[in-house]
């Protein structure tokens, strides 16, 4: 595995009918999120100057290829589209992910010997067939939606046991902890997955509802806050602590819209601690959220003026 920079400069243009396509910011959205409602997508960060890539990817492509339509593929050069790496939180490359149904499901870090990459496509291949549980954990995210705490629980409990490597099952269980206040249950949960799944955009999802959870048991209230702001525009730490209480108060879109306000005052205060809280308040959040969308555009549009 090599650090940021990533996948593969050997692999050729897909054939007509191949089901590997090259991807890019314009088209993500469209070829990943919205095709997974459908399909499965394994995405594959890369860069052509990745040697591991250039064994992964080719590899990857045979199987998903191999698997006649059961599963799409995604490349992504980093290079190219540093934005999307940036906001999938890719690290090192090469990184591939597993989306299903909109969402990151599972994924890993580095090159993989072919059994395990055979693997790895044929359990998110079968996350749409008739043997997978992806109609369970979809199930179990629709009893979240709807409030239905304990029964969710109980199904993603119920779907480790037939799958113990199910990343969105982890993180559903997690979930469910953080919903009744058991943040620490929820952290012995996904301390008690296994390591690869650790660094997978589901997980650190989840990871970044724990610290947000963690901030809230110590939020000051928003009015005195706001008055602080008001009082003196200049003091970063009372917009960064009005920010932390908003989210707490359930005022998502203003906690992020305060801290765009102060982002754009000093992107460079406390080494970055503005954007590393938006960060954590996006990554908690589902990616095609309107919020998580419109954040980050407004981010980048400050970035880039």
């Amino acid at each position: 595995m090599m650090d940021l920079g990533l996948t593969n400069t050997t692999a050729t243009t897909p054939d007509a009918g191949s089901y590997v396509k090259d991807v890019t910011e314009a088209d993500f959205m469209a070829e990943v999120i919205d095709a997974s409602q459908e399909v499965p997508v394994i995405v594959d960060f890369w860069a052509p100057w990745c040697g591991p890539c250039k064994t992964l990817g080719p590899a990857l492509e045979a199987a998903v290829n191999a698997a006649g339509g059961k599963v799409k593929m995604a490349k992504v050069n980093v290079d190219e589209n540093q934005m999307i790496a940036g906001q999938m939180r890719v690290q090192s490359i090469p990184t591939v992910y597993a989306f299903f149904k909109g969402q990151p499901v599972d994924g890993f870090q580095g090159a993989l010997p072919p059994s395990q990459i055979a693997e790895f496509v044929k359990k998110t291949a079968d996350l749409a067939g008739d043997g997978g549980l992806a109609d369970a954990v979809a199930a179990a995210d629709e009893m979240f939606d709807l409030g239905e705490i304990d029964d969710a629980a109980q199904t993603y409990a119920a779907i480790l046991e037939e799958d113990p490597n199910l990343a969105a099952a982890f993180a559903g269980l997690a979930k469910c902890h953080i919903a009744k206040g058991e943040i620490d249950e929820a952290e012995a949960v996904l301390n008690g997955m296994p390591a690869e799944l650790a660094h997978t955009a589901v997980i650190e999802g989840v990871h970044a509802q724990i610290a947000l959870a963690r901030e809230a048991e110590n939020a000051g209230p928003v009015a005195e806050l706001t008055a602080k702001v008001e009082a003196d525009p200049t003091d970063m730490q009372a917009r960064l602590d009005l920010a932390v209480a908003l989210h707490a108060n359930g005022q998502i879109e203003e906690s992020v819209d305060t801290l765009l306000a102060a982002f754009k005052l000093d992107r460079d205060w406390n080494e970055g601690a503005v954007k590393e809280q938006l960060f954590k308040i996006f990554d908690s959040l589902k990616p095609n959220d309107p919020i998580v969308l419109a954040g980050r555009r407004k981010l980048s549009s400050i970035i880039f003026a």
